[in-house]
């Protein structure tokens, strides 16, 4: 049994930010165990423009942005191994894995980050009438057969589903030669941002229908056909509006799945609403020395918070090394309303400024995000509009955590007409 300070799990950019940001720290002793050919994650078949705009302040590709952290991760000579499969992590951070060169091999790790990303939701999860035909795609695996293998799926597509990466694949489509028939999307609402409905879209005249879903898939051998229908407000189709989509390719893109079987399997705590680890302000799990970091935590909208939040775990998993365990100064809990579905992190055991993500459950506009201390609100932030689909922050001061008396704090919306 080899071992190892720091083992980063996931070799996207959640992975590669940590391990850069844990490096400059002044940890020496990382290794990052990557499933795939190559460094890079997901962001390898996302071909199109629209990151790093936050964090290079220039608009780069995909492969792009992970190539910057690829030769920052290489430049520092720290040690990766491709296509290495982990097994199992258990409690006391010893990490089972194998690969075709080592075969079985186990690591005892000082600190672990778990940066693994997430997977799409497939077909046999949305229970969908219809055989089981050719033609039937997740929007990322289309996405990989187009940008990397280059084979079309279909030529008539209709896409269920607009999330990012399914508004992306309308356009990528489109530009291929398909036609994008319909994007059907369940909630009354789009999941994905307001720049992607707009450039991939409204750019090509491909209608976005809110509110409906495909209810019936047609053909035996191969796609011929949908059938669609609005939705009421419980979610359940209305039979009289149900109509007939001829097409030989569906898309789904409904929604990610943080990849957390590692993360139970090590008996770290899950947040039903994230899908991802509990943690605090440092990324840390409620295993001492664990961390979670990127889309393994929460889904993201930007890989530019993806680097910024890898950033914070890989600091403090440097610090819980170098510096031993971490005293808690605070306990603090954050709650929501239902109106903030989740927050991350979702407790604070420190008194420094801490920038807290969350999502809302709906649209709403001429709203205030507020956060309170019981009766007391500490933060009262006007927003014109916040969606599902874009992710919102505040920040709490060092100054703010040092006031708290209740023991927890409370984020809601207020103002709603």
């Amino acid at each position: 049994m080899s071992k190892v300070d720091l083992v980063i799990i996931g070799g996207g950019p959640a992975g590669m930010s940590a391990a850069v940001a844990a490096y400059d720290a002044g940890l020496r002793n990382i290794l990052i165990l990557e499933r795939d050919t190559s460094l890079g994650g997901i962001l390898r078949q996302c071909i199109h423009n629209g990151f790093g705009l936050h964090r290079f302040k220039e608009e780069l590709t995909g492969p792009e942005y992970a190539y910057r952290y690829e030769l920052q991760v290489r430049e520092r000579n720290i040690p990766f191994k491709l296509n290495t499969m982990v097994l199992n992590v258990s409690p006391d951070k010893v990490i089972t894995a194998m690969n075709s060169e080592d075969g079985m091999f186990t690591i005892e790790a000082g600190a672990i980050i778990l940066a693994m990303g997430c997977r799409e939701r497939p077909k046999g999860a949305l229970n969908i009438a219809g055989s089981r035909p050719a033609g039937i795609f997740t929007a990322g695996t289309a996405q990989k057969f187009v940008n990397m293998d280059g084979y079309m799926p279909g030529k008539k597509v209709v896409i269920l589903g607009s999330g990012d990466i399914g508004l992306i694949m309308a356009r990528r489509m489109t530009l291929e030669g398909a036609k994008v028939e319909a994007v059907c999307e369940l909630m009354p609402y789009s999941g994905g941002l307001a720049r992607n409905i707009e450039q991939c879209l409204n750019d090509f005249n491909i209608p976005l229908m809110l509110s409906h879903t495909v209810v019936e898939i047609h053909g035996k051998e191969r796609v011929t056909g949908v059938t669609i229908a609005k939705v009421d407000e419980r979610r359940k189709p209305i039979p009289e509006t149900k109509q007939y989509i001829e097409c030989d390719t569906l898309l789904l893109s409904c929604g990610l799945i943080p990849e957390n079987e590692l993360t139970r399997g090590a008996g770290i705590s899950i947040d039903r609403v994230t899908n991802g680890a509990f943690v605090d302000q440092n990324r840390q799990t409620d295993i001492e020395g664990v961390f979670a970091c990127g889309n393994v935590l929460h889904v993201h909208d930007l890989v530019d918070y993806v680097s910024e939040e890898s950033e914070i775990a890989g600091k403090a998993a440097a610090a819980y090394i170098m510096n031993g365990k971490h005293e808690k100064a605070v306990a603090i809990e954050l709650k929501t309303d239902g109106k903030i579905r989740y927050t991350v992190p979702q407790r604070i055991t420190s008194e420094e400024n801490v920038t807290v993500y969350f999502r809302v459950a709906d649209v709403y506009r001429d709203v205030r995000i507020v956060v309170k201390d019981g009766e007391n609100v500490i933060i009262n932030k006007k927003k014109q509009k916040v969606a599902p689909g874009e992710m919102e922050t505040v920040t709490l001061t060092s100054a703010m955590i040092n006031g708290i008396t209740s023991g927890s704090l409370s984020f809601g919306i207020e103002g709603i007409n």
